[in-house]
């Protein structure tokens, strides 16, 4: 063993042994780290396994104080049911060794993302540890880990789904895309490009494949199916966990999200600016930058649907997707953006990293500051930006012609 894996070796054993004596110390004195937003997820799995209705406030609210969550009303896990099954063994547990159990398992999916969205954007495996960084840098990461949001969650199921696209594991690839759906709109063109995806691949195969009709090519329709087909499948399984537990649960939810719909919010988006401006009870307005989204989508996916990666083009569906979405968005969420910032990372250019490094320090002066959600509105529209002038493509330089004696 040389110098350097004893050190690493030495240096984990060190950390296990501090991670340890900190677990130790929150189980015997709920004071330190009280729960934050977890709460909502280990609530609602509580009451599904019990087989009551997990978007009752009433029913909510004295489960969460009892935990320790210093609140007077229930904080509501609003995503759609079939979340559920991603949350449920959360109930199985006492909320303490919940929490915890909750956030090793979020940091274990931050670093696998980080490690993979690395390679996958031609890092070197001697330096994967920069992917590591980036993904626990970025301050989103530490706000989903520190209020316990599901955020790292729906990145996984990004990574998970890139990754067993690239393996050539569409059914996989589309169960992973589960994830994604615990806040579908987050990632509406993702779905649109799913969807697209098999339409469009059926008339170029019929060009392009001759001989045996058996005969298939990389990014056929039948894969393009079965993406969808194994998206499908894992949102029935899903679905019927839940409704295993409680049946009247998607009954529940409609009449919660009728009581208190998503317009009581002041999400940090451009629909919220768009109501702020012309009248709060316009919610109509909140989705009109989704439309142009979509216009931006239709533009992009006809310029680059024959040469479609997804390993290239998600990063980018996300962002826009993000930046254009109806409501939520919430800073904790734009760990959704990951996929883009290790992209850009990999670059390695000078102005990018400083730019990323801005946009990073920004965010901490404003977190400390507790300017509250609404100001980091700008935060995805400048990461955005820097996307778009970082991969854009770059001129050709014509070679310089040699010098021809007279």
């Amino acid at each position: 063993m040389n110098l350097r894996r004893l050190l690493t070796v030495a240096g984990l054993a060190l950390a296990a042994v501090l991670l340890a004596g900190q677990v130790r110390a929150l189980l015997d004195d709920p004071t330190i780290w009280p729960p934050d937003d977890f709460i909502e997820y280990w609530a609602a799995a509580w009451l599904t396994v019990h087989g009551d209705n997990p978007y009752d406030p009433d029913k909510l609210l004295p489960l969460q104080q009892a935990a320790g969550r210093d609140t007077s009303e229930a904080v509501m896990m609003w995503n759609p049911p079939w979340s559920l099954a991603v949350v449920l063994p959360l109930g199985l547990l006492p909320p303490r060794e919940a929490q915890l159990l909750w956030l090793l398992v979020n940091l274990a999916a931050i670093g696998f993302c980080g490690d993979r969205l690395w390679l996958m954007f031609g890092g070197s495996r001697e330096s994967r540890w920069i992917g590591w960084a980036a993904a626990l840098g970025f301050l989103p990461t530490l706000f989903a880990l520190q209020s316990g949001q599901i955020g790292p969650l729906l990145l996984l199921g990004a990574v998970l789904f890139l990754e067993c696209e690239r393996r050539g594991w569409p059914i996989l690839a589309g169960a992973s895309t589960l994830l994604l759906a615990v806040k579908p709109h987050l990632a509406y063109l993702v779905w649109l490009a799913i969807l697209l995806k098999p339409i469009w691949r059926t008339g170029d195969v019929s060009r392009r494949v001759t001989g045996d009709p058996a005969t298939h090519v990389a990014g056929s329709p039948e894969t393009g199916f079965r993406v969808i087909l194994g998206g499908l499948l894992a949102g029935a399984i899903a679905t019927l966990i839940a409704l295993a537990f409680d049946p009247a649960v998607f009954s529940q939810y409609v009449d919660e999200m009728a009581k208190r719909p998503p317009a009581r919010w002041v999400s940090p988006t451009l629909g919220t600016v768009l109501r702020l401006g012309f009248g709060e009870e316009l919610f109509k307005l909140q989705f009109v930058p989704m439309l142009a989204g979509l216009a931006w989508f239709a533009w992009h996916w006809k310029r680059n649907a024959a040469k479609w990666n997804w390993t290239d083009q998600l990063p980018l569906l996300l962002l826009v997707s993000f930046v254009t979405a109806p409501y939520g968005a919430w800073p904790f969420d734009m760990v959704l953006l990951l996929p883009a910032v290790v992209q850009l990372i990999a670059l390695r250019r000078p102005a990018v990293l400083a730019a990323l490094v801005a946009i990073n320090l920004a965010c901490l002066a404003m977190n400390l500051l507790k300017t509250g959600s609404f100001p980091f509105i700008w935060v995805s529209p400048a990461i955005l930006i820097v996307y778009l002038l970082a991969m854009r493509p770059q001129p050709a330089i014509e070679p310089t012609p040699s010098a021809v004696p007279a």
